[in-house]
């Protein structure tokens, strides 16, 4: 994609699929009720522990992330921000919606794994896909590359993306720990597993899909 226009149709294709696999990831962590992703289990946490809605509290760290990263690093925002901020929690309710109460699917230990599995891989190739694309990304995606900047890139973005994950969801944790509600609402084997293997694995696929499209 070297030289391609900022807007071009490919990019523009490339975004949306990959933001269309990040709500499809989320749908997949929720249906395997395994625990969701680290900021969701940060928000979650943190929401409950102020007895606010988790939509009202997601929209002002995402506003508060959103500041950080134009002072920082505001060439990650783009088109790609907005849409990701509105598209992915709405794709994930419509596909659970479609999956759980319009199909009835028996959601079994099986295909509990399965969701799982399929999750973890969703998540990490949406994140690959839109980032390739360049047009903007989430406002917590752009944590890692400022942790990569200002470690003066001493620091790989595969562990700083495993550092911004693991410590979102210490601070989950730690909030409904206060809040006196059960952690299990909030994490378990799936914000585990995508806390640490996300990062490696974006990196895996940016580096393979960006040598198809080069």
């Amino acid at each position: 994609m070297k030289g391609e226009k900022k807007y071009s149709p490919r990019r523009i294709l490339l975004m949306f699929v990959g933001i269309l696999l990040i709500g499809m990831c989320v749908a997949s962590y929720r249906m395997s009720g395994f625990g969701v992703d680290a900021f969701s289990c940060m928000n979650l946490g943190v929401s409950g522990f102020l007895r606010m809605s988790f939509g009202t509290w997601q929209l002002i760290i995402n506003a508060v992330l959103l500041v950080i990263v134009w002072f920082t690093i505001r060439h990650c925002i783009g088109l790609g921000t907005v849409v990701n901020m509105v598209c992915v929690g709405y794709t994930a309710d419509f596909l659970c919606w479609v999956f759980l109460d319009q199909i009835g699917l028996t959601v079994t230990l099986p295909l509990r794994i399965l969701f799982l599995i399929l999750g973890t891989l969703l998540a990490s190739l949406g994140c690959a896909c839109y980032m390739i694309a360049n047009m903007g990304i989430s406002p917590y995606d752009s944590v890692a590359f400022i942790i990569v900047k200002y470690a003066h890139e001493k620091i790989s973005f595969r562990l700083a993306r495993v550092l911004s994950d693991l410590v979102v969801i210490v601070i989950g944790v730690t909030f409904c720990v206060m809040a006196h509600n059960s952690i299990w609402q909030i994490v378990g084997l799936g914000t585990i597993v995508n806390a640490c293997v996300n990062g490696p694995l974006i990196q895996f696929f940016r580096d393979r899909i960006k040598k198809l499209l080069d």
